[in-house]
C-alpha cells in the first residue's frame, strides 16, 4: 500500500499537467472577465497546474540560494484597465497626442484585454534576496552587475525544466513589447490559450470596449498589434 501511495504521488504532476492541458478557456477568461480556478499562494494567483509547478521550482531554486518573489501573476480585465488609464492620462496630460501615448503604453504594457496575465499562467519573478531602490522591473538590474543576475542565471538554466518560459526575449529582430527578463509563462497551458486567443474577433472586443484611445484602435493598429506584441514572442511559446 505504502508503495503505490509513493508511486501516486511521485505521478501526480503528469496527472495534473494532463489534466489542466486538456482544460478548455471560456473566451471571458481569455479577455479577463472571467473566473478562473486559481490557487493563491505567498504574493500569486495562478492556475493550479501553473501553481505547482511554480512551487516546485521555488523550492528548487531556494536550495542554490536564489529567493524567487512574485511582483505580479493573474490580473483580470479590471485590473489591466486601471494600468491602461493612469498611463493613458499620465502621457497625454504630460503633452503626448493620443497616438503617441498609446504607443509609448504598450512598450511594455498590454491593452485591457490582451494581457498573458488575464490567463493565470503568466508571472513577473525576481530574487527576493537583493535589495533593490526604485522600480525593479528594469532590464539592466538582471545582466552584468545588476542585483538579479544571479537569479537570471539559474533562470536560464532551470525554468525550462519546470515548464516556464521567458515570453519576451531579447532577439534583435523581435518586435512588439520590449525585452522583459522577469516575465515568464507556463508553457503547458499558454501554448493552448494563446491559440485559443487568436480565434478571438478581438478588434470587435476592444471596439466594444470603448477604452481611452480605443478610437486609434483601427483595423490596420489592431492587426499589427496582435502581430507584434501578443504573437511575436519566444517560439517556444507558440505551435
Amino acid at each position: 500500500m505504502l508503495r503505490t501511495l509513493i508511486t501516486l504521488f511521485l505521478l501526480l504532476p503528469a496527472v495534473l499537467t494532463l489534466v489542466y492541458s486538456q482544460e478548455r478557456i471560456s473566451e471571458a477568461q481569455l479577455l479577463g472577465q472571467g473566473q478562473p480556478k486559481l490557487i493563491e499562494g505567498e504574493g500569486y494567483r495562478l492556475r493550479p497546474e501553473a501553481a505547482l509547478a511554480f512551487e516546485r521550482m521555488k523550492k528548487a531554486a531556494l536550495k542554490d540560494g536564489i529567493s524567487i518573489k512574485v511582483v505580479s501573476s493573474y490580473r483580470d480585465y479590471a485590473h489591466q484597465n486601471r494600468i491602461w488609464e493612469r498611463k493613458y492620462k499620465r502621457f497625454r496630460e504630460s503633452g503626448l497626442q493620443p497616438k503617441q501615448a498609446i504607443e509609448k503604453i504598450i512598450a511594455y504594457s498590454t491593452i485591457p484585454g490582451t494581457s498573458r496575465h488575464h490567463w493565470g499562467t503568466d508571472i513577473d519573478l525576481i530574487d527576493a534576496a537583493p535589495k533593490v531602490d526604485g522600480d525593479v522591473l528594469v532590464a539592466s538590474k538582471f545582466h552584468g552587475t545588476g542585483p538579479f543576475c544571479k537569479f537570471k542565471q539559474w533562470m536560464d538554466e532551470h525554468a525550462n525544466s519546470f515548464g516556464f518560459y521567458l515570453v519576451y526575449t531579447d532577439v534583435l529582430d523581435r518586435k512588439g513589447f520590449k525585452y522583459e527578463p522577469w516575465h515568464y509563462s507556463y508553457a503547458p497551458l499558454s501554448i493552448n490559450y494563446l491559440k485559443a486567443y487568436n480565434r478571438l474577433d478581438i478588434q470587435g472586443r476592444l471596439t466594444a470596449a470603448q477604452l481611452m484611445g480605443s478610437t486609434h484602435f483601427t483595423p490596420s493598429f489592431v492587426s499589427g498589434y496582435l502581430q507584434e506584441h501578443i504573437n511575436d514572442i519566444n517560439p517556444e511559446l507558440k505551435e
